[in-house]
């Protein structure tokens, strides 16, 4: 798609839904569809290009049936949407898409024979030639996540306070940081966040925000166009603070992480900080080279735990503030209930359940959550709880309850205590923090100890298997 078309003046219909979506939901808007281009709006055909896969997945789930239908409406057509996925130069949140003002009139110029006139773009006829700011690298939307928008629990206080001391003390503590824990649980939002902070404070530091995934196409290519001069000037000499999301996908590709290794090493020995997140610990990381793993342990590594309940309506409740939604203390607690391992999830959900009242002029209350849990099948983790898994275990090894949570460690209790807790974290999805305050007050530690003790014996001793089958099949008859 040529730039002039990219500065195209974009279909009234497309501009009109673009404010509405804005107003509804400012939060996100802002956060999505920075990465989100507008290329046109032709015969029905919408065409968009998203900054990456993730973007266009999560605009496609969340936001494109409300984008579909009011730009159907207005338009009068039926609306399709073509995707394309590459660097994005116009967002569809930037201001270049509002309305013309009074002050940059187009040209009077007829179109040529055949050409519609919409297609046209908007020529600007300045006093002065612009300022040459457009080789400019674009600022990631990753930048725009904050710490005042994170919502702080145990299962994530060590991150988040780690995060804190590298964005007001870069390069010299916790270099490198190594976050990990699930998916989901805000490990990229504390990237985006240390980004912003040090833009705000140190705006001439050079910072760089990358996928794995990302890292590892751009060295191909570099490869192939023979231009690993400039990519290795971009990472070892033009920048200050290196944020690198999902690093376990460099799992097994040798010859990318030859080249990661060397990175690591020049901007460490040069003082500069270093942040990466993955989904594992480091030394849970199969195919990755052994001295990477052992140089992620340099600094500091801090895991993210699912969030407990209260964080999780804590997060809807920000998420809601966000999106100028009003809801109900119970409407919170209910979708909090509903989403138990997910920070995206939860927050999805709350941006699914904004469109659908929009959409179908619905007021958002319990009722109306439960619905939307049940289609989504996100109602399974709420059939059970710590107390029916606490029942059942002891049931099923005949330990009372107040055995189970208390401090006896004799060797059926402890069993019966350790697969209660393997349980609770992988069936019910449940956080170590969440799961150690229902067994007596105990350490998060403590429950992550049990827990991968069940995980071992689960590979190795035939009756824990036949114990683990058992008592889900009796929760499942439960639920």
């Amino acid at each position: 798609m040529s730039e002039a078309l990219s500065l195209a003046q974009p279909h009234p219909a497309w501009v009109e839904t673009v404010g509405r979506l804005r107003a509804r939901t400012p939060g996100s808007f802002d956060t999505w569809f920075g990465g989100v281009q507008l290329e046109d709006f032709t015969d029905g055909v919408l065409s968009l290009r998203a900054r990456d896969a993730w973007v266009q997945s999560w605009v496609t789930m969340h936001f494109l049936p409300e984008v579909i239908s009011t730009l159907s409406e207005l338009a009068g057509l039926t609306v399709t949407v073509h995707w394309t996925v590459g660097p994005v130069s116009v967002p569809v949140a930037s201001p270049e898409l509002a309305p013309e003002s009074s002050s940059v009139r187009s040209s009077a110029v007829a179109p040529p024979p055949g050409v519609r006139a919409s297609a046209l773009p908007v020529v600007a006829a300045p006093a002065v030639p612009p300022p040459a700011v457009a080789a400019a690298e674009p600022v990631d939307p990753i930048f725009r996540q904050s710490f005042a928008d994170f919502v702080v629990g145990p299962s994530n206080q060590l991150a988040h306070a780690a995060c804190l001391a590298v964005a007001g003390d870069v390069g010299t503590r916790h270099n490198p940081l190594f976050l990990c824990g699930g998916t989901g649980l805000g490990k990229t939002h504390l990237l985006g966040a240390i980004g912003n902070r040090v833009r705000e404070v140190r705006p001439h530091a050079r910072v760089v925000y990358v996928s794995a995934e990302a890292f590892m196409n751009q060295f191909i290519e570099a490869l192939q166009t023979q231009s690993m001069a400039a990519f290795r000037a971009r990472y070892r000499d033009r920048c200050d603070v290196l944020l690198v999301d999902d690093v376990q996908f460099l799992a097994g590709k040798t010859q990318t992480q030859e080249e990661f290794f060397h990175v690591f090493n020049a901007l460490h020995q040069a003082g500069k900080q270093i942040v990466l997140t993955s989904d594992k610990y480091p030394q849970q990381l199969d195919r990755m080279e052994e001295r990477l793993v052992s140089r992620f342990h340099w600094g500091l590594v801090a895991d993210m735990q699912a969030p407990e309940l209260e964080t999780r309506v804590a997060i809807v409740r920000r998420k809601a503030r966000l999106e100028n939604l009003a809801i109900e203390d119970a409407v919170a607690l209910a979708i909090a209930q509903g989403v138990r391992s997910n920070v995206r999830e939860l927050e999805g959900l709350l941006v699914r359940l904004a469109a659908k009242a929009s959409l179908l002029h619905r007021h958002i209350d319990v009722d109306f959550v439960r619905q939307e849990l049940a289609l989504s099948g996100a109602t399974r983790a709420t059939e059970a709880g710590i107390d029916d898994v606490q029942r059942v275990v002891g049931h099923h090894f005949r330990v009372t309850h107040s055995e189970l949570v208390g401090k006896e460690r004799h060797r059926r209790i402890a069993l019966a205590r350790h697969v209660a807790m393997y349980l609770c974290k992988h069936a019910l999805r449940c956080s170590f923090p969440e799961i150690g305050r229902a067994f007596g007050g105990r350490d998060h530690t403590t429950v992550m100890s049990g827990v991968r003790r069940i995980e071992d014996l689960r590979q190795s001793d035939a009756e824990v298997r036949a114990h683990l089958e058992a008592l889900r099949k009796k929760l499942g008859d439960e639920g």
